[in-house]
């Protein structure tokens, strides 16, 4: 492709030399697990969402699992989320031996409808996850107190929200937990796979250190019940340490590649995403009818895009058989219909931005 939907080579190219270093520092260490990076990248990842802890671990998938055994979720209880973010929060809900409670999303930012989960929470719903999704945070005022009237725990899934801010709070810093994937190709990436729990509160941040190691509270001692083996390696928390302050420079520009779209776009008839200060553009994903045309155009002119996501999680093949409940979805069906993700990573020129957007407007039919 000529514009890729994403080039971590250009991402990582300026930074070529502090990565070696960084790399470079580890090896020298002989030290590759659970060490002194790791304590450090925990300790500054903390600081950066604005709470008190973070607890390096394996992936983002595992975040979400160990939050919600760290909650006391597990067989017979029930997790409402989302269904239409790619099965990750799904997947960990059903590894914590829990059954899925899916709602809908709002129609504009196509986070969690608060109104859906008010209208699905039952007795035995035991905790909600709710899903930051292509960086545009929840509305996590509604979400929150709909949930506190509940007693539910809220836990956030900021796999595609790294530095986003709503109302002056970071991702992360608003429920009891919030989850992290850092993922190549996610704006804070590591070298391989790599994720977080965050909290305010250090005795869950204490659960989740023993859960992501056995159950260990002190080496070989296991007291904490279904131990995992999850640990954030030192060479991906190195890598992490060297990105993280360019984090918030990436989002900006992120944010403005989202502004040029939406102002190009303009009057197009594709439905463009919100591009405030609280948007990190993780991805840059427009809705139509006409999908299939403009990505069609777009692969013929070379260039990239993806569709984020085709199915939702509660018509997954693999869930035929698995117990899961659903409240009526008319929008997570429609959206899944009709979500189309454009190019858009930190290193995408303006001209480039204006090809893609040039390219998408040209193939639609005229109004």
């Amino acid at each position: 492709m000529r514009i890729p939907l994403n080039d971590l080579k250009r991402h990582h190219a300026p930074l070529a030399n502090e990565l070696a270093a960084a790399v470079n520092r580890v090896l020298s260490s002989g030290w590759y697990i659970l060490g002194p990076e790791v304590e450090a990248f925990e300790r500054e990842f903390a600081r950066y969402c604005g709470v008190e802890h973070a607890v390096g671990v394996g992936n983002g998938t595992d975040a979400l699992e160990l939050a919600l055994r760290a909650v006391g979720v597990g067989p017979a209880s029930e997790v409402a989320t989302v269904a239409n973010a790619g099965m990750y929060g799904t997947a960990a809900i059903l590894r914590a031996g829990a059954t899925p409670l899916y709602v809908d999303v709002d129609r504009q930012s196509m986070t969690m409808s608060p109104s859906s989960l008010a209208a699905a929470i039952s007795p035995a719903t035991a905790a909600v996850i709710v899903t930051h999704l292509y960086g545009q945070i929840a509305d996590m005022e509604q979400l929150l107190a709909i949930a506190a009237q509940a007693n539910l725990p809220v836990i956030e899934d900021c796999a595609q929200a790294h530095g986003a801010a709503r109302a002056g709070r970071k991702a992360g810093s608003w429920g009891t937990l919030g989850c992290f994937s850092f993922y190549p190709t996610k704006n804070l990436g590591a070298a391989g796979d790599g994720g977080a729990v965050v909290t305010a509160d250090a005795n869950l941040a204490a659960k989740v250190r023993a859960l992501r190691q056995y159950g260990w509270t002190e080496k070989y001692r296991s007291t904490v019940a279904r131990g995992s083996n999850s640990r954030l390696d030192e060479m991906q928390a190195a890598v992490l340490r060297t990105l993280l302050p360019h984090l918030d420079g990436w989002n900006a520009r992120r944010r403005e590649i989202a502004q040029l779209y939406n102002r190009a776009l303009a009057g197009s008839g594709v439905i463009l995403p919100d591009a405030g200060d609280d948007y990190v553009a993780h991805l840059y994903v427009i809705r139509s009818p006409h999908r299939e045309r403009i990505r069609t155009a777009l692969a013929a002119a070379g260039i990239g895009t993806d569709v984020h996501y085709p199915v939702p999680d509660h018509l997954q093949e693999s869930l035929r058989g698995v117990p899961f409940r659903q409240t009526a979805l008319p929008v997570t069906e429609a959206c899944a219909r009709e979500v189309l993700t454009l190019p858009c990573f930190p290193e995408m020129t303006d001209e480039e931005v204006g090809e893609v957007a040039g390219e998408a407007g040209f193939s639609l039919p005229t109004p």
